[in-house]
């Protein structure tokens, strides 16, 4: 019999008990006043000095309530910053305003720091939720720093995925029970014993289960059991730090960021070397958050080693461009130490000479001025800058200082540690080119390698994506290096043909609009762009052969919006024609979103473009301020990070193992549910593409490429036949799948998630074409169908598992997490909208006030995609519509409250209502008709017997003037409740 959830939680509790770990279990804390109370005991007694003795009055404590309820996790974030890690409430006392120490994140695991566990705290039902039904919920564990709730575990028995602890608390966020006090949390974790994970605090509608991370070792092996976890993660002093060091806001996405545990070890190995005055480089793969992990190294650095004077973070100044100090500047905006970017060579000199310790960010370039030209050797500022004790840490280290500028800069710096972090280190087999005695290696040049996370790692700790790989240049040409071949406009249209109308599944069409991907063009030359740039107009003016299809129009009417990126003085030769050419294309991009960029302002233009790719403020969420494609050569190849982008299109010879990593690897980024791996597709020498690729990711991947790369079309059109061949032998048509027993069914549920993953990867290959389908032998319809009785089926086995007293079911069973993946709906659509209105009820507090002119033209906007969504479902169309309206007539009514749950609970009012009527007419068991309704999928009522055996048909026999005979009662009453499941309650419920 599996354990009792009850005992995981008994046994959590005496771990975190034990021992070393420190944490107090409180069981006489259950309620909001519990807390309340025990929060300003030791709030009292912390600020003994500060309070005169005197306690906090009532008043005075309603002031320390009024300041700890957040309107979001990410504002509670702020809050727990502090000033020099000092986290304050403040109190007017009469005339005096007195500062009172919450949390001092200086005292971990001892000083003023007092830790709690409890258990089963009632978060119960508020007079707002009078409005809405909701109950009383019972929370499983929580972890608190001095009263204040940060951690909140919820736990599972091994019947149950851990997937159900996200998705209950995830219901708990909007129904709002993370308001009041726990509105501090910081930091989720969920757990059914045997699997467990964690993951940041954040809004239910901003909630993605694909940031869930579970924790490692140092050398990238799981920690799963929930006790090891507890071991690894929970106790003290990383619990403390897990909220106090490696927690990170993002300000521009808005969202707090919970370090990977690979992350953490990397800052950590960093730690103990530097404390032995050891230099060395991180090897993180490039997409799995690199920038935040040196800059956490680099903040942390200064924190923990006070020999160290400043904290250097150099980055190459091609890097400007790209997103590098814009995320510094994000992740560093709340934070406890300066950092301040440098505008030039002298202000570079003023920061390094004044005493205050800081990180500095810098380019190598004005470094290796200062150094060369700007200091006199003899004067005072010279000796102060040169005796300094930096540490020095280097974004793209395998390329940005070069041997020759580092060893330059260490003579100078005679005290200086070094660190690097690279995705792409430079080894034996790709060495930097020989200059006399320079080293030529990663590790020649900064020392060991202090921590290693490869692609392989990554990919299998879901931290990042796969590569698809297509090669689909030329075949049968003798010479691949022949550049004629590729510069002709029959080449030209053949890539455009691809990317236009052969990337419906790449690009993310089934997604709907404005949940689209984009993608990257890169060229072999400034030129070749332009060429490009030109020929897309001309293709989107209908001023070419090729045609862009109905079927993509029909979801995007305006694709493509593109742009083209390049410096303007790169190629000296051609800078006025290039400029002319970047004037056009900067005319285009101002007509099309409304701004006003020129030549004089190309830096703003890049970074107003690398903004609009990354997707991360609400403003560029909305179709109407996307791209499509972006047009480059060489800039945003690397240190570019935007989620949504999922395609690089290269028509360009082969690029070295680094660089080819490095393109790749802005494809491959986490973003939602449906982006399932970042896909590459090649225009030439196809043939000398593939053994580059395979041997970088063999080199990248410290091994072999099996997991990196996905299958080629060959093999997945091969695996995907096989698939529907197993599939037919299980179920030879969908109407099969009804009759079958369980035991059947569990071999369809687990034959049909291999079939449906394989078509999927299949329909993403630009050689997929629908009418492929019918030599395959399925159409559209019958994978639909067969969807449908899966889904019933998957219902099924979750019941019955419910019910049954198997521990954890076997090994041979479909996952009871998997989602389909070459189904299309418009759920997505569905919660596009719900995003949309949900920033408009809610905006961001920082953003600038609306006017009522822009508040209308958003309102205006998101009735355009919920009259686009009547077409297919007028019913959740309704009740958006006059949820808008309520919105349009009062901006205050739903402020603060979750649209998802509102618009959710609107969904279940209606079905209740519908399900109530029928009940009445007929004289049915509303229990027993909600449960068809909530389980009616594909034209089966799952409990139809049921049903009929309880209907009440003597009393209806008695009421009625005119009763209908009992056998034609029970076919009418059937009939009846098909068709309001069908018309009524179907498409309330498609969208849950």
């Amino acid at each position: 019999m599996p354990e009792l959830e009850s005992m995981i939680e008994k046994k959590l509790i005496e771990q975190l008990k034990y021992g070393e770990s420190q944490w107090t279990y409180r069981p006489d804390l259950k309620t909001e006043a519990d807390l309340w109370a025990n929060f300003r005991y030791i709030l009292e007694q912390n600020n003994k000095e500060r309070l005169n003795g005197q306690a906090l009055s009532d008043a005075e404590f309603e002031q320390v309530k009024n300041q700890l309820q957040f309107s979001s996790f990410y504002k509670a974030g702020e809050w727990l910053v502090g000033e020099n890690g000092k986290v304050q409430v403040h109190v007017q006392r009469d005339t005096d305003r007195l500062h009172l120490a919450v949390i001092n994140h200086e005292h971990i695991a001892g000083g003023s720091s007092v830790y709690e566990v409890i258990n089963q705290y009632s978060a119960l039902r508020t007079e707002e939720d009078d409005k809405i039904p909701t109950r009383d919920r019972r929370f499983d564990v929580t972890l608190m720093i001095n009263g204040l709730p940060l951690i909140h575990i919820e736990l599972k028995n091994k019947q149950h995925s851990y997937m159900e602890g996200f998705r209950q608390i995830k219901k708990y966020i909007g129904e709002g029970k993370f308001t009041g006090i726990f509105s501090a949390v910081q930091m989720f974790v969920v757990s059914n014993g045997v699997n467990t994970k964690y993951f940041s605090a954040a809004g239910d509608t901003e909630l993605n289960e694909k940031f869930i991370s579970g924790w490692v070792d140092k050398d990238n092996n799981p920690v799963t059991d929930y006790i090891d976890f507890a071991k690894s993660v929970l106790r003290i002093p990383e619990a403390h730090e897990m909220i106090a060091r490696y927690t990170v806001l993002d300000k521009e996405a808005r969202r707090l960021i919970l370090l990977r545990p690979y992350q953490i070890h990397a800052i950590e190995a960093i730690r103990e070397a530097s404390k032995t005055g050891r230099s060395g480089f991180v090897w993180h793969t490039t997409g799995s958050g690199k920038t935040l992990t040196s800059y956490k190294a680099t903040r942390n650095l200064l924190m923990d080693i006070p020999s160290i004077d400043k904290t250097v973070f150099l980055i190459d100044r091609k890097d400007l461009d790209a997103q590098t100090t814009m995320a510094f500047q994000a992740y560093a905006n709340n934070d406890l130490i300066d950092v301040e970017e440098t505008d030039n060579v002298d202000d570079l000199k003023r920061k390094l000479k004044a005493d205050d310790r800081r990180v500095i960010v810098t380019t190598i370039q004005k470094m290796q001025r200062l150094i060369s030209r700007r200091l006199r050797e003899g004067t005072s500022e010279y000796t102060k800058i040169k005796n300094l004790k930096l540490a020095f840490v280097v974004d793209e280290c395998h390329r940005a200082v070069s041997p020759g500028t580092k060893r330059e800069l260490e003579r100078f710096f005679g005290n200086s540690l070094w660190y690097g972090f690279t995705g792409t280190p430079r080894f034996s087999e790709n060495p930097y080119p020989q200059m006399g005695d320079l080293p030529r290696t990663t590790e020649e040049l900064y020392g060991k390698c202090l921590h290693k996370y490869t692609i392989q790692n990554a990919i299998h700790d879901n931290a990042v994506l796969g590569f698809q790989v297509e090669h689909n240049g030329p075949k049968h040409i003798s010479d691949e290096t022949d550049r004629s071949v590729y510069e002709t406009e029959s080449h030209m249209l053949q890539v455009l043909d691809v990317i236009l109308n052969k990337s419906y599944h790449k690009l993310g069409f089934q997604n709907g609009k404005g949940q689209t991907y984009e993608g990257l063009l890169t060229t072999s030359s400034i030129p070749m762009a332009q060429k490009y740039y030109e020929l897309l107009e001309k293709v989107k003016n209908g001023e070419t052969s090729l045609k862009i299809d109905e079927k993509i129009r029909q979801v995007l009417p305006d694709f493509p919006k593109f742009a083209i990126t390049y410096s303007v003085t790169e190629n000296e030769d051609g800078s006025q024609v290039n400029q002319q050419k970047m004037q056009h294309a900067l005319d285009m991009y101002n007509k099309m979103f409304d701004t006003k960029y020129d030549l004089g302002q190309i830096q703003a233009y890049n970074g107003n473009l690398n903004k609009r790719l990354a997707r991360k403020d609400d403003k560029f969420k909305r179709r109407k301020e996307q791209l499509d494609l972006v047009i480059v050569v060489d800039r945003l190849l690397t240190g570019f990070d935007a989620p949504c982008m999922s395609v690089i299109f290269i028509d360009r010879q082969p690029m070295g193992p680094h660089d080819l990593i490095q393109a790749f690897s802005r494809t491959n980024r986490i973003y939602d549910k449906n982006k399932m791996y970042g896909q590459i597709v090649t225009f030439q020498a196809p043939k000398m593409f593939k053994k580059c690729v395979d041997d970088a990711v063999k080199l990248y991947s410290a091994g072999g490429t099996n997991s990196a790369i996905l299958a080629e079309w060959d093999e997945i059109e091969s695996a995907f036949k096989k698939a529907l061949a197993a599939l037919r032998v299980s179920a030879e048509t969908p109407s099969e799948v009804p009759r079958m027993s369980m035991k059947e069914k569990k071999v369809f549920a687990k034959i049909f998630q291999s079939f449906d993953r394989l078509f999927a990867q299949l329909r993403s290959f630009s050689q997929y074409e629908d009418s492929m389908l019918e030599e395959y032998g399925i159409t559209e319809k019958e994978y639909e169908d067969y969807a449908g009785h899966y889904q019933n089926v998957m219902e099924e086995i979750k019941i019955e598992k419910e019910g049954s007293e198997d521990e954890g079911g076997e090994t041979s069973e479909a996952d009871p997490e998997y989602e389909l993946m070459a189904y299309s709906n418009t759920k997505i659509d569905y919660e596009y909208i719900i995003n949309l209105i949900q920033n408009i009820v809610t905006p961001d507090e920082d953003a600038d006030a609306l006017t009522p002119e822009e508040r209308q033209k958003q309102i205006d906007e998101v009735r355009q995609y919920v009259e686009e969504l009547r077409k297919e479902n007028p019913k959740i169309a309704d009740i958006m519509s006059g949820l808008i309206s309520e919105i349009e007539a009062d901006e205050e009514k739903y402020r603060g409250q979750s649209i998802l749950n509102i618009v959710e609970n609107m969904k279940n009012e209606c079905i209740d209502k519908v399900i109530s009527d029928f009940c009445i007419t007929w004289y049915a068991s509303k229990d027993d008709v909600m449960y068809a309704a909530m389980h009616y999928r594909n034209g089966e009522i799952p409990n139809a017997s049921v049903i009929k055996s309880t209907i009440d048909y003597t009393t209806y026999k008695t009421i009625s003037e005119k009763p209908l005979p009992k056998f034609k009662y029970y076919a009418q009453c059937m009939a009846d409740l098909k068709k309001t499941l069908d018309e009524e309650v179907k498409p309330l419920i498609s969208h849950s």
